[in-house]
């Protein structure tokens, strides 16, 4: 989990879990460790269905979560690269996060969706619906560590396994890549998700989030493979299964932090 520049001010809500599901403000943090997610473990969700992970070369595993994490001695089990972000439109983004709520744990996160509202830094006002692949027990609360490539491997490095990358990832351990550049000596499965953050993103650190769970748009469910049952929402997936990316007229590619 990425967490060295994580802001250290009071949150000025608490996430709230009611009968329109966990709700507030908070924190947003970057990272791509290659680790099996936690949600890809068996008794995570309240549905039975699990995060689906894959081998060292990113195919499915499709073993209901039996696989040791590559993170872990003999491990065989890696994050799978169309778990990257993508643009959905001008606005709006789907993606996965590693999630610490408030009051909860991740029995009632795994699998969940939120859509972030970023508050700060050039994607302000943008919208990005997310859902919980992975736990943290090094973030604070009402945390998401948004998983993107490229955007430093944190306390754990399973890249230079499944991908080669250096001992410490690519870029810096703790923030990773610097530039937009830099994601063009990616793996090919992970280049579009390192260049998200440089095009839609905007290249921003961190910025701060209101978010609300809401209902999984099937379009993360079919890549992922899990969904919950009802629980504080209606958790029916929505839309289409399939939604394209989004891509600007120009791209600028100019972005770096």
């Amino acid at each position: 989990m990425q967490l060295k520049h994580a802001p250290l001010c009071v949150l000025s809500l608490t996430g709230l879990a009611s009968a329109q599901g966990a709700s507030g403000s908070g924190q947003t943090t970057r990272y791509w460790d290659c680790c099996k997610p936690s949600c890809g473990w068996t008794m995570k969700t309240n549905s039975g269905k699990l995060i689906g992970t894959c081998s060292q070369q990113d195919s499915p595993l499709n073993d209901n979560g039996a696989t040791r994490s590559g993170c872990d001695s003999g491990g065989s089990a890696y994050m799978c690269s169309n778990q990257s972000p993508w643009a959905v439109s001008e606005d709006l983004s789907y993606g996965w996060a590693a999630v610490r709520l408030s009051g909860q744990t991740e029995t009632t996160w795994c699998c969940a969706c939120y859509e972030l509202t970023f508050t700060s830094g050039p994607v302000s006002g943008k919208k990005m619906i997310v859902q919980a692949s992975n736990t943290g027990g090094d973030l604070g609360q009402n945390h998401f560590d948004l998983a993107i490539p490229g955007g430093g491997v944190g306390l754990f490095n399973a890249c230079t396994a499944q991908y080669g990358a250096p001992s410490n990832g690519w870029g810096e351990r703790y923030g990773g890549v610097t530039s937009r550049a830099a994601c063009d000596s990616f793996p090919a499965a992970l280049k579009e998700g390192c260049y998200w953050r440089f095009d839609w993103f905007g290249g921003a650190d961190n910025p701060g989030v209101t978010f609300k769970q809401v209902a999984c748009p099937a379009a993360i469910v079919a890549k992922s493979g899990c969904s919950r049952s009802n629980d504080a929402i209606d958790e029916t997936p929505t839309g289409p299964s399939s939604v394209s990316t989004w891509t600007p007229a120009a791209a600028t590619g100019s972005a770096s932090i």
